[in-house]
């Protein structure tokens, strides 16, 4: 009997850690699309800037969380023999893996807003500082508790902070932090004349369609696989973030008068703004929700670029930033039994957990950005930007020209 109950713990175990590595295998896949999504928005004098960016911040993000990030969040270290990381068939280790490819999506998220005129090293230097110690500081207080933030606000009014994968903790992170590197870095050179916005043209919308097809696939998994393990993983959020990519779709499609570039943004908006709230929303829920991001993110886009002048070249901070905040709020709305929902949220709690989420990136992205653009500088030089990053930085175009 011991013998048969240690086989069905070993299997419960196995299965778990693979069903995460799956989970974070498809995150990772993930960062494919942001690099593309970037190369096909990007004048082709940044695409191979693009790429190498998305790549490089990748790597420094794994040293920052695995050395100090993770340890910030949920207080692990694997400074400990290998025996002890690969108990459970390693699944702390694959838990670790998952996390990871959440918290690099930060500045894979903020490489979009500043692309075409950040330097290279003092990007690196940020993404570092992020991963280690301003995402961290936010997972930890909603995903593992820290500091007694959720407890007092279930405490308080019924229900904690719910952000099932991330639409505040991950997205709208990104998107806030961004906002202010943007707006420390300036426009781009030429990108406003005599007050007028300039366009500067997509180089390539096969691009860009490929790298939201690789996000739209890659996010079943960043959705699903929050459930973290095979008996906590719900068909409820798949649909949901079925419904909520449509629903984006086809806001984006009809409020942005069929331009590609908004059409293949409209399902990330859609999808952004039900990580919060896929496990907990009715289908039709996640479909309004998914409608009004997808028409948020073109109205915001078209004003940050032209009523504001906020040259945000992928336009990360309505993306990610403002339908991470909606997906917060909508969470609170349509999570509510009342509208179909499951319960257990409250929507004073996501209202106070996704401002809280704001204020801490707008502070965490001013003080890095901040401190590198005053102590060692953030942007190219006119002549660099000219000649593009591509030249200036890796010393070779995207296309041959022999």
């Amino acid at each position: 009997m011991d013998h048969l109950q240690s086989a069905v713990t070993s299997l419960v175990h196995g299965s778990n850690t693979l069903f995460i590595l799956m989970g974070a295998v498809m995150v990772l896949a993930m960062h494919a699309g942001f690099a593309f999504l970037e190369v096909g928005t990007v004048r082709q004098k940044n695409q191979v800037n693009a790429l190498c960016k998305i790549l490089s911040d990748f790597a420094v993000s794994t040293l920052a969380y695995f050395f100090i990030g993770y340890w910030i969040s949920y207080g692990v270290s694997f400074m400990q023999p290998a025996a002890a990381l690969s108990t459970d068939h390693g699944y702390g280790l694959v838990k670790f893996f998952f996390l990871l490819t959440f918290a690099a999506a930060i500045p894979a998220i903020i490489s979009g807003g500043i692309a075409e005129r950040a330097r290279f090293a003092p990007q690196l230097c940020a993404t570092a500082l992020i991963v280690a110690f301003v995402y961290p500081f936010f997972e930890g207080l909603v995903w593992n508790g820290n500091f007694g933030l959720q407890a007092w606000l279930q405490g308080r009014f019924g229900a904690p902070f719910h952000d099932f994968a991330g639409s505040v903790v991950v997205h709208a992170m990104g998107g806030w932090l961004a906002l202010a590197a943007v707006l420390l870095l300036g426009p781009r050179q030429g990108r406003y004349r005599d007050g007028r916005l300039v366009a500067f043209a997509p180089s390539s919308i096969p691009f860009l369609a490929l790298g939201s097809w690789i996000l739209i696939v890659g996010w079943f998994g960043f959705n699903v696989m929050s459930a973290q393990t095979l008996q906590g993983v719900s068909g409820l959020v798949a649909v949901n973030s079925l419904m909520a990519m449509v629903g984006g779709t086809v806001a984006a499609l009809v409020v942005g008068r069929n331009d590609p570039g908004f059409l293949h943004n409209g399902p990330l908006a859609g999808l952004v703004a039900v990580c919060a709230g896929s496990d907990v929303m009715h289908p039709l829920g996640a479909l309004v929700t998914g409608l009004i991001a997808g028409a948020l993110f073109v109205w915001c886009f078209t004003a940050a670029q032209g009523k504001w002048r906020i040259d945000d070249v992928l336009g990360v901070w309505p993306l990610h930033g403002v339908c991470g905040v909606w997906g917060g709020i909508a969470c609170g709305v349509f999570g509510q039994q009342m509208l179909g929902g499951i319960g257990g949220v409250s929507l004073a709690s996501q209202l106070l957990g996704t401002a809280l989420g704001v204020l801490v990136a707008l502070a965490g992205g001013f003080a890095v950005y901040g401190a590198i653009k005053y102590g060692h500088g953030l942007r190219l030089s006119q002549e660099e930007e000219y000649y593009g990053a591509d030249l200036s930085i890796h010393k070779i175009g995207a296309i041959s020209q022999d």
